[in-house]
């Protein structure tokens, strides 16, 4: 069994039991149990992203993961971290990519969680395969580009 808690910070509304669907998804996609996080929306990761990553701006999404490694012992919980996403970064980018605030929240909340698993984007190879993750995890729920 997966547990997470997500919560909005916010004055901006989100609807939790879609994200909640959207992760039970991901989790069962990625055939994880027993995998424990948070999802936080908030209305910003600048001085989050200052603080943790020595970067003076706003960001979409921060994950903060707990553990290095990608195993699950059977039976054992595993503490995965956090999720932070900014809410305004969202909605300004759903604008910005013509994607809508639905696709753009499952996306970053995804990409989040991929983190939070050990996926990065920092070469062309990584980005390949962590991006199509995402494509695999967001076209089989039904959010389509």
């Amino acid at each position: 069994m997966n547990n997470f808690e997500v919560f909005n910070e916010t004055e901006y509304r989100v609807d939790l039991e879609e994200i909640k669907n959207l992760l039970n998804y991901a989790l069962k996609y990625k055939k994880l149990e027993n995998a424990e996080f948070n999802v936080i929306f908030v209305d910003s990761v600048k001085e989050i992203n200052k603080k943790y990553r020595g970067i003076d701006r706003e960001t979409d999404v921060i994950s903060f993961a707990l553990e290095d490694d990608n195993i699950f012992p059977k039976g054992s919980i595993k503490m995965l971290g956090d999720i932070y996403i900014s809410v305004p970064k969202m909605k300004a980018q759903a604008i910005e990519y013509g994607t809508g605030e639905k696709r753009e929240t499952a996306f970053l909340v995804i990409h989040g969680l991929l983190h939070l698993l050990g996926y990065d984007h920092m070469t062309e190879e990584e980005e390949k395969i962590m991006f199509g993750e995402q494509e695999a995890i967001l076209n089989g729920y039904g959010i389509k580009r």
